[in-house]
This record gives C-alpha cells, structure tokens and sequence, in this order.
C-alpha cells in the first residue's frame, strides 16, 4: 500500500455546520421582521428507541437555536399507522409547520413509505417523498435534497471545489444516503460507481476513485490499501462498539489506515453527523421561503 508522508486534512463538519446554522439564523431574523414568518419544524418520534430519542432531542435543540420553532410530536410505540396518518394530514394544513420530519425507523407494522408519501411534499424537509426523489433523479433543483447526502456534498465541494470529472466511488446504495448521493454527484459532473454487498470487488472499484462515499453501515470496512492516495473520503458510518477500552463510536472506515493515505477525510464523530441537522435546518428555512412566495402568487 502507498503511504503519504504526512496524514490527510480532516475535514471538520461541526465547524462547517457552525457557520451554515450561524447563517441560517441571520435568514431566519429577516423573515420575521419582513414577513412576520417564523419557520417552524414538526418532528414525530414514534415509540421509545434510545438512539431515535438523543437524534430528536438534538433536532430539537439545534431548531430552537437558529430561532425558529419546534413541534415535536412523541408518540407511544402502539401508535396505530392510521392515527400517525392522521397527525400527519393536520400538520399538512398547519400554517406555522414548515417543514416536518418523521424519525426512522418506525415501529415493524406500521409502512414507512405509506407514511413518508402522506407527507406534503413542499413540507418534506427530509427529501424522502416520491415526488422531491423524483426530482433529484431527473436533475430539477426545485426538490429537497435528504439532508445527509446534501451535507456531505457541500463539505465535497468546501475541499474539492469542481467536481467535474471526477470519479467518485458510493459505498451503500439506500435510499437515505447512497441513491440519494449518487443523483447529486452526477448532477456534479462526476463520473459515479455504486457499490453494494453483491458488488463483486468494492475494493477493486474503490481504489480507482478520486471521491469515495461510505455508507455502509459496517465499522472498518474501507481499509487503507482500498483509497487511491490523495483522495477525499467521506464516511456516513456511525457504529458503536464495544471493546476492552469501553464503548466507542467509529465509521465505516479503518480510520487511522485511511487517514494515512487519503488527502483528506471526515471523521467520526464530529464530520458528516452535524452536516446532517444542518442541512435539515437549511431546508426548513427553504419551506418557510417557498411558502411566503406561493402566498404572493
């Protein structure tokens, strides 16, 4: 394997993502002395998984601190799908809802896309309904973009700048992250492979790519010799585990293998995770924006 001489950049999302929710709440200050609008975000949690709890909690947290509004919605774990359907088509005409967010997973019987595509698309802040997937897919830039593959995106081209012509590698091809991701480094003008688990040599691919996007969901996979050196590496991974130091949070990369080869990479915690409620707070500033222009209309 080629080493560099010295580690990569990495690449420091909590500080990007400091300086997006800074703007984010200066927009938010004009829009309520303007047009006496303040955007307001509506996240549902249903039942009581610990990992969904702190994600909301944080959303909360991180809403209220730009200055915009929160309306959480906690909902016992034998919440029926129909009274979520219900909650949801009340927030739909709510005028102070701006944007609403349903916390996944969602409990076994209930059908996440049943739910997700009863959600307003012009409200869909999480890019997760048919209609604003379908927009990315064809290229139109009037959709939301789901916030974790739109964060790594903008840290991509803080680092890079143009990404014209180069090939990027996606590690993961969900509907969250991967599909998402590669729709925009395509709109990017890069040239895009999507990997998955019957790709037959991920190693193979990855080692060509100028970019490589992991989102796997599995600690360690992309190792050292996998990354042409100098490349960007940006890791969605967040995976606990447990070993004779305690428990630790770590991505989808063997990060010290990686970072000795990459030119620059994300690390975890503190890169891709906070882009992502940034990027949520971005598009709920954009409900808010595109309502206040449709009432003119």
């Amino acid at each position: 394997m080629l080493m560099r001489n010295v580690p990569g950049k990495l690449i420091d999302g909590r500080a990007f993502a400091a300086g997006i929710s800074t703007e984010i709440a200066q927009e938010v200050s004009t829009l309520r002395a303007r047009h006496h609008c303040v955007p307001g975000l509506a996240v549902i949690l249903v039942g009581d998984d610990p990992a969904s709890d702190i994600y909301v909690r944080s959303k909360v947290r991180k809403t209220t601190a730009v200055g915009m509004r929160s309306f959480p919605h906690r909902l016992p774990a034998t919440t029926s799908q129909g009274v979520l359907l219900d909650l949801i088509a009340m927030l739909n005409v709510d005028d102070d809802v701006h944007g609403i967010l349903l916390q996944l997973p969602l409990p076994a019987r209930i059908d996440a896309k049943t739910v997700l595509d009863a959600i307003d698309p012009a409200k869909d802040v999480d890019g997760f309904h048919i209609v604003n997937a379908g927009k990315l897919s064809v290229g139109r830039d009037d959709g939301f973009i789901p916030c974790t593959p739109l964060g790594c995106l903008m840290l991509l081209k803080a680092e890079r700048g143009d990404l014209s012509g180069l090939h990027a590698v996606v590690i993961g091809c969900s509907n969250i992250v991967g599909r998402p991701m590669a729709q925009l480094l395509l709109r990017e003008r890069c040239t895009v492979v999507v990997t998955h688990i019957n790709t037959r040599d991920v190693a193979a691919e990855t080692r060509r790519a100028d970019i490589v996007i992991v989102a796997a969901g599995h600690p360690g996979l992309v190792r050292g010799s996998w990354i042409k050196p100098g490349a960007t590496v940006i890791d969605v991974g967040i995976n606990r585990i447990h070993d004779d130091t305690g428990s630790h949070i770590v991505g989808d990369v063997a990060f010290s293998e990686v970072h000795a080869v990459a030119g620059a990479l994300t690390p975890v915690p503190g890169g891709v995770g906070p882009m992502t409620i940034a990027c949520l707070l971005h598009n709920t500033l954009r409900a808010a924006q595109a309502m206040i222009e449709n009432a003119k209309t």
